[in-house]
């Protein structure tokens, strides 16, 4: 994907702390009372221009949301459509994925969205995907005991990548969608990329997995 530079998006974000968290490793385990309520936290990693995450938080109030973006020239779009919506259970990061463990305290996570990550498609770049068994074992810490992961993609060698690697790892795929706009699934919410990718006719793979049980000691 090729990104056109703001070179003002960093000013931008700077300048709306309440919206696009400025110090997030402050506020590991204590994400609740950064939103003044105890409510399930469920948080997008690779965010984009926040389609999905706004209107996420505007269909399900009773949610906290945090959505993720490594990119400050994708991130002003987001906090943009945050600003207009007025909602205050929806917060962003300007951060990196493989960081979460900082931003995040074991089990705080109940859960993960991943919609139309990067596929890396090329082997070398395999330990880059956001399924790959390192990015899970980071996942696998965050979320809560039953938290879970919700993916889409229309890239079939992702999504089948996916499966394995979840399933390798201990997840649980509670459902899998090979066509989730056939599926009948209600209450779907599309991302940018979703709208542009259905329109051209592409396939859309979903599916949903559960954090593996922890094993007591």
């Amino acid at each position: 994907m090729r990104l056109r530079n703001k070179p003002w998006a960093k000013d931008k974000i700077a300048a709306y702390p309440q919206y696009v968290i400025p110090d997030p490793e402050t506020k590991r385990g204590r994400w609740r009372e950064l939103f003044g309520r105890d409510r399930p936290l469920h948080v997008e990693i690779g965010t984009g221009k926040g389609k999905f995450i706004t209107e996420m938080g505007r269909l399900h109030p009773d949610v906290n949301f945090i959505g993720i973006e490594l990119y400050p020239s994708v991130l002003v779009s987001a906090l943009d459509k945050l600003i207009e919506s007025g909602l205050s259970n929806v917060k962003l990061l300007n951060a990196n994925a493989k960081d979460l463990t900082a931003f995040f305290a074991d089990g705080e996570v109940s859960r993960l969205y991943l919609n139309f990550s990067d596929p890396w498609p090329k082997k070398r770049h395999e330990k880059r995907r956001l399924t790959h068994r390192g990015f899970l074992a980071l996942y696998d810490r965050i979320l809560a005991e039953d938290g879970d992961i919700h993916l889409k993609t229309d890239n079939q060698s992702f999504f089948e990548y996916s499966l394995v690697s979840l399933s390798q790892y201990g997840f649980v795929l509670a459902s899998v969608q090979l066509d989730l706009h056939q599926s009948g699934i209600a209450d779907n919410v599309m991302t940018e990329y979703e709208e542009k990718f259905s329109a051209k006719g592409n396939r859309i793979y979903r599916c949903e997995a559960v954090r593996p049980l922890r094993q007591s000691s």
